[in-house]
């Protein structure tokens, strides 16, 4: 009887850890845990550290509770214009609400991602069919990721989803019509840049005709300026002239000097005889008159 007494104790005794294991829910840092009752959630433990919950009755379903990565397959889209291009993207997510995301998904990861493959094809492929494929490349460096979560919005929250970003891998062309739409943008780019030159030079050739009026109006009012100082010289030359021959004492030295300057001004060459009339005034000083 004692044996079996002892027996029964240590099955009580191993049944009691048993149940007490079973007791204890420990919740790490990176983890949601789902406390049900007979497959509803009785309540969400948030935080890390160790709880408790009824053996057999009540179990537990883990949720992370971190940034997770999305890998979503590569598609063909429609642009505006109707040419088709090649999308790559993944998604950052998380679980803002792990109720809402039991009740809506079941708890399952696999049926979250199924939920964002449709959303974020869905989204991409709105988004990239309104507009050219010009519009699409040139987007390519952020412009389009906003586009696409703008249009996505708050639809996850009711899942108790978060999209954190969109990233695209790859936007690109098929490889049978790449080459043609790379020649016709270069083309593109050509015609834009050919455009520039042509409103540089007319611009260049205005600002030149300006400058060219400018300077032929500086150049004319100088040729005025410089007419109008030679004409007062002239003046005031023929002015002193005049005065001097009005002095009869002065005449016959002034008539003197500019006939010197006349015959100066003859003596040219290697022939200086120089003739004289006699009623030169020259000769007449040489004469003694």
């Amino acid at each position: 009887m004692k044996k079996i007494k002892k027996i029964g104790i240590v099955v009580i005794a191993f049944m009691l850890v048993i149940v007490a294991s079973s007791s204890v829910v420990v919740t790490a840092e990176n983890e949601f845990k789902l406390i049900r009752r007979f497959g509803k959630v009785d309540r969400v433990i948030t935080e890390a550290g160790i709880g408790l919950k009824i053996p057999f009755i009540q179990s537990v379903d883990t949720l992370p509770n971190e940034i997770l990565l999305y890998d979503l397959a590569s598609s063909d889209v429609i642009t505006k214009d109707k040419k088709t291009m090649i999308t790559d993207s993944y998604v950052l997510w998380k679980i803002t609400n792990p109720l809402k995301f039991a009740q809506s998904l079941n708890s399952s990861i696999l049926n979250a991602e199924r939920r964002l493959d449709t959303v974020v094809y869905n989204s991409t492929k709105n988004i990239i069919g309104s507009r050219n494929q010009d519009a699409v490349i040139s987007e390519r460096d952020g412009e389009l990721t906003k586009a696409i979560m703008d249009n996505i919005g708050t639809t996850m929250e009711q899942y108790g989803i978060e999209i954190i970003t969109i990233e695209t891998k790859r936007l690109d062309l098929p490889s049978d019509n790449k080459a043609a739409v790379y020649e016709r943008m270069i083309s593109e780019r050509g015609n834009i840049a050919a455009t520039y030159t042509a409103e540089g030079e007319a611009e260049a050739q205005k600002i030149k005709n300006t400058t060219d009026k400018e300077i032929t109006i500086l150049l004319s009012e100088a040729n005025k300026q410089a007419e109008i100082l030679k004409s007062e010289g002239e003046a005031e030359y023929m002015r002193i002239l005049a005065e001097a021959y009005a002095d009869e004492s002065r005449t016959d030295f002034y008539a003197f000097v500019r006939s010197l300057d006349a015959a100066k001004a003859s003596l040219k060459g290697d022939n200086k005889t120089l003739i004289l009339s006699e009623d030169s005034p020259i000769t007449q000083i040489f004469n003694g008159n």
